[in-house]
């Protein structure tokens, strides 16, 4: 199997995976570069897998399924172009001679849902959208922290070679947030001068792993009494309970230059 990141807009990824043959393609916001790499490889597309209803994550949708005729699953709670098999968590979807469980993981948007595979190639896969990214997560634009928080446990309690196969180039920006968090975090300050390395020479810093990101993420370690120490040091209203902390978090995230 192959997988590749494409390119779109200012810093989204369209991600294909395909066996040579066939292939999937992960929010299509755009069709052209999707098009064109299927005219490229030579590969037949089977599948599209949408993980919620934002403009960028759809905007190709309608084109490629018309120009391929590829089956498309979709989230059951948002408003995705017919026709599609509408999937929510607990479901599989099932392409490439690979089965994917869909699972839950509402916050940035209300019906949003990832896509988890336990071996592609000896290798767990994760395609979660604007879930988690690489030292972050997304905005909370239909959801609750507490869902929020929720489904980052779903995708932490993951194996931790799954690799993490998010949408954004947000990884520089959502690093240097994490380090005003965790300044004296070792692993992270390594981690970004890997990723530094990697965009100097304009390669996608992604995937990362789950493993990567429960040393690295402030998402992902808001329980940790650093990252609660740091939330309070913020805003010394937050509450105790560890949604109050992850919602100071989210919120310092929104406002960080």
């Amino acid at each position: 199997m192959k997988l590749i990141p494409l390119p779109a807009f200012q810093d989204n990824y369209l991600w294909v995976l395909h066996n040579g043959r066939r292939a999937l393609v992960v929010d299509p916001g755009d069709a052209q570069p999707v098009l064109a790499c299927l005219q490229r490889d030579r590969l037949q597309l089977e599948a599209i897998l949408v993980t919620h209803h934002h403009p960028d994550h759809i905007g190709g949708l309608e084109a490629l399924r018309d120009a391929t005729g590829a089956a498309v699953f979709g989230p059951a709670r948002e408003r995705i172009p017919e026709p599609l098999t509408r999937v929510a968590g607990g479901d599989g979807v099932d392409a490439l001679g690979l089965r994917f469980e869909v699972l839950d993981v509402p916050g940035h948007t209300a019906g949003h849902v990832a896509y988890y595979c336990p071996d592609v190639d000896g290798t767990p896969l994760l395609f979660c959208g604007d879930t988690l990214f690489s030292g972050g997560c997304g905005r909370l634009f239909e959801g609750t922290p507490a869902q929020m928080l929720a489904s980052l446990d779903r995708l932490a309690a993951l194996p931790g070679a799954t690799r993490v196969c998010c949408t954004h180039e947000y990884t520089l920006s959502n690093l240097k947030f994490a380090r005003a968090v965790e300044p004296g975090n070792a692993e992270l300050i390594s981690y970004t001068q890997r990723c530094e390395e990697l965009r100097a020479r304009d390669l996608p810093t992604l995937p990362s792993t789950i493993e990567q990101e429960k040393r690295i993420n402030p998402f992902l370690r808001t329980r940790l009494p650093a990252v609660a120490q740091a939330a309070r040091a913020h805003d010394a209203a937050t509450p105790p309970d560890e949604v109050g902390v992850f919602a100071t978090i989210r919120n310092w995230k929104n406002q960080y230059k």
